[in-house]
């Protein structure tokens, strides 16, 4: 049976409206040969609003990143820039300063109107690894054209920490769209006054909901932050809570001034005033980098799922975590200073689970929180 993106299982009615696909519309898409991979979806590989991507069996150092440009396949240009070999089934670390490239085991064949994006995971991002999506004939990383058909391809570069990865490793996530999905301000303005989409902070809308940076934290002397650690040890990017934030991370605590200079090339674990609400019906992204706001780029990791913050799923809002880092020069910010902007757009229709509710959620509630690779601090 040929199922298509729009229809249910049984091929009852379609679903033709615009929007984030969720999770009923992704599994139909495996069904249909839409999404393909050697290996069925493992537990928790479809979210609410998007698809973990898992890593095939082998991975290539390249000398540099790149894109493949027109008519041009990925494979063709690694056999130019690859450098080395490494198998991923038993696992293998990948080191900082290091570009790599891994085939992704989901291949695509979408419906001519839908699209996607992706975005590494949330735990990746606040381990400082740099992962992007590439497509054959690429004209933009994590950037999937409406009707594209073929591989994806992991650009993986740890940063701060190496990492240890195998076969079926999921470090990057990507979201399904039909049309126009984005919510303009003057209807956000609605949406919050229904929903509450933050509280706290400045509560500011303007080219998405602004987000500001809480250096206040709960007086002097609070944790108001991490610092990571150089020439720190390995971690496993499958083991969950296994680290000690010590070894990895300095904490940053308040002084008597709300402020913090950033240190370039330092990378810092914050969190927002704002406590974020993405109600079921909307999903959303962190907008990266933003010139708007200062010299730095915040969130690797974008997408925030339905239900994030969300009271029926046990968020009773949840702050955002930002993944900071500095460009080139030392940069102050200030307690209230607006540092991102989370966009929302709409769902196709409601998902059946929400973030938070029975799907291995880490980050729901959350306010200053280190990825899941590490022991809650004592």
């Amino acid at each position: 049976m040929n199922v298509s993106a729009g229809q249910d299982l049984t091929g009852s009615a379609t679903l033709s409206v615009n929007g984030i696909l969720p999770e009923r519309i992704i599994q139909a898409m495996f069904a249909a040969g839409e999404i393909s991979a050697a290996a069925s979806p493992v537990s928790g590989q479809v979210q609410p609003a998007s698809l973990d991507l898992r890593l095939g069996p082998v991975a290539y150092r390249v000398r540099a990143s790149f894109l493949p440009g027109p008519d041009i396949k990925v494979a063709d240009r690694l056999e130019k820039l690859k450098l080395h070999t490494i198998d991923l089934e038993d696992g293998a670390v990948l080191e900082t300063g290091c570009v790599y490239i891994v085939p992704l085991q989901e291949s695509l064949a979408l419906a001519k109107d839908i699209s996607a994006t992706a975005n590494p995971k949330s735990s990746t991002g606040r381990l400082d690894v740099f992962t992007r999506v590439i497509t054959d004939n690429g004209l933009a990383f994590d950037t999937v054209p409406a009707g594209y058909k073929g591989p994806l391809y992991a650009e993986i570069s740890p940063l701060t920490f190496p990492i240890l990865v195998r076969t079926g490793s999921r470090l990057s996530q990507i979201r399904f769209r039909r049309g126009q999905t984005l919510i303009p301000d003057n209807e956000l303005e609605h949406v919050h006054k229904s929903h509450t989409l933050m509280s706290g902070g400045n509560e500011r809308i303007g080219g998405g909901v602004q987000l500001s940076i809480d250096l206040q934290g709960n007086g002097p002397g609070s944790l108001i932050g991490y610092r990571a650690k150089h020439h720190s040890g390995l971690i496993d990017v499958d083991v969950v809570g296994a680290q000690d934030p010590l070894d990895f991370w300095e904490p940053i605590y308040r002084r008597q001034s709300c402020e913090l200079i950033l240190d370039p090339n330092a990378f810092y674990i914050l969190v927002s005033q704002e406590a974020v609400h993405v109600p079921p019906d909307y999903a959303a992204e962190m907008v990266p980098f933003d010139p708007l706001v200062g010299e730095f780029r915040v969130h690797y990791a974008g997408f925030f799922d339905p239900g994030f913050g969300h009271v029926g799923a046990g968020g009773v809002g949840s702050r955002a975590v930002l993944e900071v880092r500095s460009h080139d020069v030392p940069f102050i910010v200030e307690h209230g200073q607006t540092i991102g902007r989370l966009v929302y757009e709409h769902m196709a229709e409601r998902p059946e689970t929400l973030y938070g509710e029975g799907i291995g959620s880490n980050y729901q509630g959350q306010a200053l929180k280190l990825s899941k690779h590490f022991k809650a601090p004592s």
